[in-house]
């Protein structure tokens, strides 16, 4: 999802670390989160290739060459991981960045099939977005680019492949209000829908599509003058134009439907029978701590508290600590196994 530029004074600064750690080192790359070796036999109970497509929500590692220098890499508590990366690993597999950016501020391909890139709207060119323009720049692919660069580069996908679509949240969070944003979330729902069925009219057998979270429930949602509702409102109303779009294309039945709206509301909600001890009206990375208070660039030293990344659900004002994300990937597993594949 979103957040706003970082100081040019602070990119400054990061670039000079990077330029420090880069020579020390001899090169960049993702910071943290191990992989599972293969086996015959993954926890999920049946081996399968991850491909992500989507938006901070889901992205792996795109930045981390820059983001690493302070610690960070991911839009999570850092170095955990994110829901995609622990799904994954339950199948047997290792999913890492298609693409990372560079000291040139270019995304270059590293072969990776985590296509999803903070930032990413379902279709807007990323000059429009201003996202974290200062540190990385307008590079970041929509999701119609992702899946158009990964058909560039495949060809098509296969019956091996597990497919997760997850785009959508920064349509809502930038549509601003009513009645303009009502059609540009419905707008943007439609696209994401003809987008799963590009996706299934080449070759995959096993797409799963995630609704927007409860966006009015986020930190950054709460804290607004009308207490969230309208992101609350906007979030329903790319989900039921989302499930419409998909059952008027013949979709509803070749795909695999995750509602994280009402996981995050009930999972929000219950969020000490969760393990949470703080729930959605704080954040596990310091602001005062954390650089221009964005989860790309928190680590363990911008911790509210050293285990911060368990007891909060949020990390800053909109994106899942790494418990948030390790129990929506348990209920991702359980919603792919109820629909037959694996366990």
């Amino acid at each position: 999802m979103r957040h706003s530029g970082i100081t040019p004074g602070l990119r400054k600064a990061i670039s000079a670390l990077l330029i420090a750690w880069l020579t020390a080192c001899g090169g960049g790359g993702d910071s943290g989160g191990g992989g599972m070796s293969s086996s015959s036999a993954p926890a999920g109970g049946v081996k399968m290739q991850v491909v992500s497509f989507g938006d901070s929500l889901s992205d792996v590692g795109t930045y981390a060459p820059i983001a690493g220098v302070v610690g960070g890499g991911r839009f999570t508590t850092n170095p955990g991981q994110v829901w995609t990366q622990d799904v994954a690993q339950y199948y047997g597999d290792t999913l890492t960045a298609a693409f990372t950016i560079n000291l040139a501020h270019e995304l270059k391909a590293t072969g990776g099939l985590g296509y999803a890139q903070g930032g990413s709207t379902v279709a807007t060119p990323a000059n429009q977005n201003q996202f974290l323009t200062d540190v990385i720049g307008d590079i970041e692919m929509p999701v119609s680019q992702q899946i158009s660069s990964y058909l560039s580069a495949h060809g098509s996908f296969n019956a091996g492949q597990l497919v997760f679509v997850w785009g959508g949240a920064n349509d809502v969070l930038r549509a601003g209000s009513p009645p303009a944003a009502d059609t540009t979330v419905q707008n943007a729902a439609t696209t994401l829908a003809q987008l799963v069925g590009q996706i299934v009219q080449s070759g995959a057998t096993h797409v799963v599509v995630i609704n927007v979270p409860n966006i009015g429930l986020s930190p950054d949602g709460i804290k607004s003058s009308d207490g969230g509702a309208n992101f609350t409102q906007l979030s329903q109303r790319f989900n039921a134009t989302l499930n419409a779009a998909l059952q008027a294309n013949g979709l509803q039945g070749k795909v695999i439907v995750i509602d994280a709206y009402t996981w995050t509301t009930q999972t929000i909600t219950n969020y000490q029978a969760n393990g949470f001890v703080v729930s959605n009206t704080a954040q596990a990375c310091d602001p005062s701590k954390t650089p221009h208070d964005t989860s790309l660039l928190c680590s363990p030293a911008t911790y509210v508290t050293s285990n911060a990344d368990q007891t909060y659900m949020f990390a800053d004002d909109l994106h899942p600590t790494t418990r948030m994300h390790a129990l929506f990937a348990q209920y991702v597993e359980q919603q792919i196994a109820a629909s037959g594949l694996g366990r």
